[in-house]
């Protein structure tokens, strides 16, 4: 290998190395009467030539193996909590999670209790308090409500929303969503004991539509039971008026209306993308909704304005 790089004060005016004249090269072995001895200069020359590719070994080697930093490590926020809305827990956010995992991102997916906005809030609390650092926010349908309430901790950077709540500090958001069309999963409601889950039929009808049939069956079995206090509470601070945002719109949402989905999108004025997915997207499109919580995790500076889906849309997706 050619070496041209050169540095300073590694030769004196006469070209010879002082690496060479600090640490001489053993002389050329003798070998006797095999041939001729080496001519004058000969050996000064060898000398020259074995210290120069020595050295160039040397910055060849630290050039070649010197490790380059991680994708996540070069990310502004490395650690994502993600909140569960109604009629779910954890789980539902399986993909998403797998995809954040294998970009090196530290993942925490927080169990709502769903008894009460209260005890919502302090789940999610209490998984920000073991992030190390600077942490994306991310919730899905009603976790919007739990994230507008917990998204001011300081170490959240931004805040997600897929098809998710996201009402003003002291807002009524029932009766926001009462000037939209009612959605068909409120007919499929179930009470007892002072707690609502969604019948079968309504679950994978309404909830999960376009949810793969055995996926849909495991999160029906596995749903949340939501007190019947728990959509009653108002929150009294609304972090999307103070962090970053981005949205993700479900086209075909049949448990939130599409259109308050973007009203509410572009009254925080989040980066916007639309999916044709309906109410369960971190599950039909966890690729698209990985790659807009990798794009919050990326984000530096002021909150970005933008809405995707035009000549303008985030390229960027996970395979699904």
């Amino acid at each position: 290998m050619r070496v041209t790089r050169r540095y300073a004060g590694t030769a004196d005016e006469g070209g010879t190395p002082r690496a060479a004249r600090r640490a001489p090269v053993s002389p050329v072995p003798d070998i006797g009467t095999a041939g001729p001895g080496p001519r004058d200069g000969e050996a000064a020359i060898s000398r020259r030539t074995f210290a120069a590719l020595a050295l160039g070994a040397s910055a060849t080697t630290l050039t070649r193996f010197t490790p380059a930093r991680p994708a996540a490590a070069r990310r502004a926020v490395r650690n994502v909590v993600l909140v569960h809305g109604a009629y779910a827990d954890g789980s539902s956010w399986l993909e998403v999670i797998e995809r954040l995992q294998e970009a090196g991102l530290n993942v925490t997916s927080v169990q709502n209790p769903l008894t009460s906005l209260a005890d919502d809030v302090a789940a999610t609390e209490r998984a920000l308090a073991l992030q190390d650092g600077p942490t994306v926010l991310a919730g899905h349908s009603w976790a919007g409500t739990v994230i507008s309430q917990a998204g001011l901790a300081r170490v959240v950077t931004g805040l997600v929303y897929a098809a998710a709540r996201a009402p003003d500090a002291g807002e009524d958001y029932t009766a926001l969503a009462a000037r939209y069309p009612e959605p068909p999963a409120n007919a499929g409601l179930v009470a007892s004991g002072g707690f609502k889950q969604l019948s079968e039929r309504a679950f994978l009808r309404d909830f999960a539509n376009g949810v793969p049939r055995r996926r849909a069956l495991a999160l029906y079995a596995a749903q949340g039971r939501v007190s019947d206090a728990l959509f009653t509470a108002k929150t009294t601070v609304a972090a999307w008026r103070h962090r970053p945002t981005w949205y993700a719109v479900s086209r075909n949402d049949r448990t939130t209306s599409p259109d308050l989905e973007r009203f509410l999108a572009a009254r925080m004025r989040a980066t916007t993308i639309e999916l044709e997915s309906g109410h369960l997207s971190i599950v039909t499109h966890p690729g698209r909704i990985a790659a807009l919580i990798l794009d919050a995790t990326a984000h530096r500076g002021p909150a970005p304005r933008r809405t995707a889906g035009g000549p303008h849309a985030l390229r960027r997706e996970w395979p699904v």
